[in-house]
């Protein structure tokens, strides 16, 4: 624990409102990006949400004497992350814009499992029997939501594991990435990679740049402001109180993802979707948990 994290109670309240507030503004975020897919095709969301990202935090970076093209820049753990970063990216947008909005993101919760267990067989971080069994949990329950043997099995839903599984590689080589690299820097390359993704794709979707209407331009707009404020308000909370008392309410973002699509696009909630979604949480928890004590 640092030093300069407070530990007490109040502490520990702000910071989780912090991250309650991130993971709020994430989900609007998806849901802006997913407005914006019925105008504009993915890969012109993709360079356009990117290129806003960019502009924003090379500006902090900048402002607070950040070196954007330090040569840890071109360290391996950065090239690994960039790497991910693109893959991440791409299928997660994919996702929530050719699935539902509520799958997408109770999916992409099961992204700290992912994580765990990667740093135990990476950077040979201990992992008991308890919290690999917790994670095989919480696997489980990404493969009764997906169903990929009933009939009701929908090939796009993979979209969402792959851009979870990339999202769990970033942040693996995050851990890697020299301290040299603040959170600006990293979130300027982490939004450049966006770009590249979407340029890359446009070769793929074969769709011409369509012009930006105020429709499609303020949803791009509002996906930028949330897409930054969420990431403002997610490094307030990491630093606001202890990290094991705010990170469990990461989860919230399940509520609010599923809510917006309830809500906005009409989604509807079947009985696996519960269940996965229950074996994701608990297990997931369970680990934060199991860690806290180990």
């Amino acid at each position: 624990m640092t030093a300069h994290i407070q530990t007490d109670p109040r502490s520990n309240l702000i910071g989780s409102a912090w991250m309650i507030a991130a993971m709020a503004l994430f989900a609007l975020e998806d849901a802006l990006l997913k407005g914006a897919s019925a105008v504009l095709p993915i890969w012109q969301i993709l360079v356009l949400f990117g290129a806003g990202g960019t502009v924003i935090f090379a500006a902090v970076a900048l402002l607070r004497g950040g070196n954007l093209f330090h040569p840890d820049v071109l360290s391996r753990p950065m090239k690994i992350r960039v790497l991910f970063e693109i893959f991440g990216r791409l299928f997660y947008v994919l996702a929530i814009t050719l699935t539902p909005l509520s799958s997408a993101t109770v999916i992409l919760q099961a992204t700290p499992l992912v994580v765990v267990a990667g740093a135990a067989l990476f950077f040979g971080e201990t992992v008991g029997w308890r919290r690999w069994s917790a994670i095989l949990i919480g696997l489980i329950g990404v493969v009764v939501i997906i169903q990929p043997t009933g009939d009701s099995f929908a090939a796009l839903s993979i979209l969402a594991v792959l851009g979870m599984l990339g999202f769990a590689g970033r942040d693996l080589a995050s851990r890697a990435a020299p301290a040299t690299l603040s959170t600006e820097v990293l979130g300027f390359y982490g939004f450049l990679c966006i770009i590249i993704a979407g340029l890359a794709y446009r070769y793929w979707e074969g769709v011409p740049l369509q012009p930006l209407t105020l429709h499609a331009g303020l949803h791009v707009t509002g996906a930028i402001v949330m897409g930054t404020l969420a990431y403002a308000s997610l490094m307030k909370a990491m630093r606001t109180g202890e990290v094991s008392a705010v990170t469990p309410f990461r989860y919230s973002r399940l509520l609010f993802g599923v809510g917006l699509g309830v809500v906005i696009f009409g989604e509807r909630l079947d009985q696996t979707m519960w269940i996965g979604s229950a074996l994701i949480v608990v297990s997931g928890l369970y680990i934060l948990w199991r860690g806290r004590r180990d």
